[in-house]
């Protein structure tokens, strides 16, 4: 299984999103800090779920990263969040 593919599927566990999309942007990168041959070491989250309604929004990108602690402390370099709840533009 691919790292964006289990960022994927713990966020889907997590917060049962209405809609996620989880973007490989290893390509951006190459030559900086982080990156490895291969990618999977930058992505972009796209979610929205009813988990972060009322939430700021420092809270809502510390509730996705203490779903992913185990990638950030390993393999995932940068992760950029954008977090909404239904309804949020």
């Amino acid at each position: 299984m691919t790292t964006r593919q289990t960022i994927t599927n713990k966020l889907r566990e997590a917060f049962l999103p209405e809609s996620l999309e989880v973007q490989d942007e290893s390509h951006l990168h190459e030559g900086h800090a982080g990156h490895r041959p291969g990618g999977e070491t930058h992505f972009r989250v796209y979610i929205v779920s009813p988990a972060f309604k009322g939430k700021s929004r420092v809270e809502r990108h510390r509730m996705i990263n203490a779903a992913l602690s185990s990638e950030l402390a390993g393999s995932v370099h940068a992760l950029a969040i954008h977090a909404q709840a239904p309804g949020e533009a």
